[in-house]
């Protein structure tokens, strides 16, 4: 079993409620029912159990961070609005070269996106499971692990760690980012980017299918108060946190409530939808503008020794 949390908050061991309970609607890579808690204390939602005990039954090789695919059209729009931000973080670090670090990098495409904002950058590393996504990443010049979060080790310090829509998916998070605490240069940073579970679209959603459960990959889903908790003891500062445009979480929301509920194996995923690219442009528009005043679920935020 992967991720058991027998009903109680990773984050603050109380008791959960019950929230929600769906399917994998976005790949269809299994028909399972999975059960959310909602944390009465902190608000973290959480996966109350996975039925598989297998990584690549829930990840499928059509799965968005291994292809290519996501290099086209709107992802292209999204890359260069992200390198802007990313390119405010690197110019902070004093260093002729930059070393970097993606876990769950998939095929790179984010580490290709940095190497085009800071011609700094002289050594990029991938971790992740997938091993044609190993082949990608290793083409364009990556080194790739083909490890989980949880057994990689390395001796090696990073200027850059990429926590990329990563922390929710993994049985501890507050492990991992210490253990990149660890691989952190003195003057380096850890970026982390993560749902945000008190969010109008998981409201609006929650009887439904929230795109921001990514069901079941998403297994513990934090909001700005209780990732705060869950940093408390650790050795960091949090140099900011911000809020930016969930629209993929509204497109995968939107789109399967008008299909069938069915779940056959053989459709392609929601992010294949010809509907998606237009859907998320006007809710990844509407977030950006709601940033200014609210609260979005989309979470950037980044840590400082």
């Amino acid at each position: 079993m992967l991720f058991q949390s027998h009903g109680i908050c990773p984050v603050c061991n109380t008791p959960g409620k019950h929230w929600c309970t769906t399917q994998d609607w976005e790949y269809r890579a299994t028909t399972h029912y999975y059960s959310y808690l909602n944390c009465p204390a902190c608000h973290t939602l959480f996966l109350e159990e996975l039925k598989e005990d297998n990584l690549l039954n829930i990840y499928p090789p059509n799965y968005y961070s291994f292809s290519q695919k996501t290099k086209k059209g709107l992802f292209k729009l999204k890359d260069r609005l992200d390198a802007l931000f990313y390119k405010s973080v690197l110019k902070k670090i004093p260093t002729t070269g930059l070393s970097v670090l993606d876990v769950g990098g998939g095929t790179g495409n984010v580490l290709d996106t940095l190497k085009k904002a800071d011609k700094r950058i002289n050594y990029t590393e991938i971790i992740d499971i997938d091993l044609n996504a190993k082949e990608i990443a290793e083409k364009k010049g990556h080194v790739y692990v083909c490890t989980s979060a949880e057994t990689y080790h390395t001796n090696k310090k990073f200027d850059i760690i990429l926590l990329l829509n990563i922390i929710e998916h993994i049985s501890n998070p507050a492990r991992l980012i210490q253990k990149a605490t660890d691989m952190l240069t003195d003057n380096g940073f850890i970026i982390i980017k993560t749902p945000n579970a008190k969010s109008l679209d998981a409201r609006l959603f929650k009887n439904y299918y929230w795109g921001g459960l990514h069901c079941p990959r998403h297994w513990i889903i934090f909001n700005e108060s209780s990732f705060k908790l869950m940093c408390s003891d650790k050795k960091l500062n949090i140099e900011s946190i911000r809020f930016t445009q969930g629209a993929a979480f509204w497109a995968y929301s939107i789109i399967n409530l008008f299909r069938k509920q069915d779940i056959n194996l053989k459709k392609k995923p929601l992010l294949e939808s010809p509907f998606f690219p237009f859907v998320s442009i006007f809710f990844a528009i509407m977030d950006l503008f709601r940033s200014f005043f609210s609260t979005t679920s989309q979470m950037f935020i980044i840590l400082k020794k």
